[in-house]
């Protein structure tokens, strides 16, 4: 028997959308990452990485998507809401996630580098802090991960051969 599917077909399409606003990132010359905030099936907030465009080293795809969902809502909890994003999440958009009180958060690629959520260590597992996010990776990670290597392949000047 099979195990039971972790992701579902709206998580599919959500994760699409968030593609879309990674792939909207990298043509603007930015770390192509993007993100959405959903709520009761209903995207409140969409973000992609813009710290170059806007000189904010805070400028995350997370933390974008986090500041229109908060706009869109009138409070910066979001509870119910589920974060979807291309990339594993760093500890700085960690950070403002569990702020927010996020309750889900799906991710695409992994972060070998800066991922806090398994790669490099695991702060969603970390018991003292007071609010934890149920945490899932790998949706459409070849994807996601896939439009990462040809940005920095291209940016080194190679291409990829798919």
């Amino acid at each position: 028997m099979s195990e039971p599917e972790l992701f579902t077909a709206n998580d599919e399409a959500f994760m699409r959308e968030a593609l879309d606003l990674a792939r909207e990132a990298g043509a603007a010359g930015e770390v192509p990452v993007g993100a959405l905030i959903v709520v009761e099936g209903h995207v409140m907030g969409r973000g992609f990485n813009q710290p170059i465009l806007s000189s904010d080293p805070t400028a995350h795809a997370e933390v974008m998507a986090l500041r229109a969902a908060g706009q869109a809502l009138s409070n910066y909890r979001m509870p119910g809401a589920t974060l979807y994003v291309t990339l594993e999440p760093c500890a700085m958009c960690s950070g403002a996630i569990f702020h927010a009180r996020i309750g889900r958060v799906v991710f695409g690629a992994r972060d070998p580098k800066t991922g806090v959520a398994g790669s490099v260590l695991d702060l969603y597992e970390v018991g003292q802090l007071n609010h934890h996010a149920q945490i899932e990776g790998g949706l459409l990670a070849a994807e996601c991960g896939g439009l990462l290597s040809s940005f920095f392949a291209a940016r080194r000047g190679r291409t990829l051969i798919a």
